[in-house]
């Protein structure tokens, strides 16, 4: 394929890095995901061929290497990918300010919204005992989160725990409230509902620390008031 021809960084590095997945597979790395599985985990349509060769294409450039560890082959950031954490988290913000938010009409996959909310667990705030939580989103395959002290995990079967809550409602609701679309009690109010001990319950909003960027708000939010 031609290259832009173009003297300018940006180009050069808009043509290593603008292909399709690249910057998800960076981010699920500046994220902490290291093994091949668990990166997939965090982008579930991209085929294994395509984040294969998308590793193999961040690796020739310097931004990746792989490495082996204990339980076979990992990739890990080196000092230039880890400086992408710049690009990403503009991406990131610029995406969340400036793009409609309707979860209701957008096509969206829960395993990402799972392995991201496993990502930010605030440990300290849940309790004592190791427990489940059963997510049963409509028109999706159940997924089962275990939390218990330092460690988040999210499985496909009951890893065995008691489940302690159960989440169900349309996934809109779910994705809306983690994106910082609206709280809690407006996303039960489009359906998303908490089966459980009261207490568990009432809580589990705050087991979480929301997405990265759940704190900015929209343009026409942040520019409301705003005047000569």
């Amino acid at each position: 394929m031609a290259g832009y021809g173009q003297f300018c960084s940006v180009a050069r590095a808009h043509e290593v890095l603008g292909g399709r997945w690249t910057l998800l597979v960076v981010r699920e790395l500046l994220c902490g995901s290291r093994r091949f599985n668990d990166i997939r985990r965090g982008i579930p349509r991209i085929s294994r061929t395509m984040l294969s060769e998308r590793l193999q294409a961040l690796a020739l450039i310097g931004a990746v290497t792989r490495v082996e560890g204990e339980h076979g082959p990992e990739y890990v950031l080196t000092d230039a990918g880890r400086e992408l954490d710049g690009l990403v988290g503009g991406l990131g913000t610029w995406g969340q300010r400036w793009l409609p938010r309707r979860a209701a009409e957008e096509d969206l996959d829960l395993e990402p919204l799972l392995v991201d909310m496993c990502r930010r667990v605030r440990f300290a705030a849940l309790p004592g005992d190791p427990l489940v939580v059963r997510f049963e989103i409509r028109g999706q395959q159940a997924r089962f989160m275990l939390l218990r002290a330092a460690e988040a995990s999210l499985c496909t079967h009951n890893p065995g725990f008691p489940e302690a809550l159960r989440i169900h409602g349309p996934l809109a609701a779910l994705a809306a409230w983690w994106r910082g679309d609206l709280g809690f009690p407006e996303a039960r109010r489009m359906g998303l509902a908490v089966e459980g001990a009261r207490p568990l319950a009432r809580a589990f909003p705050d087991w979480f620390e929301r997405y990265l960027f759940a704190h900015i708000a929209p343009a026409a939010v942040a520019g409301a008031g705003s005047g000569p």
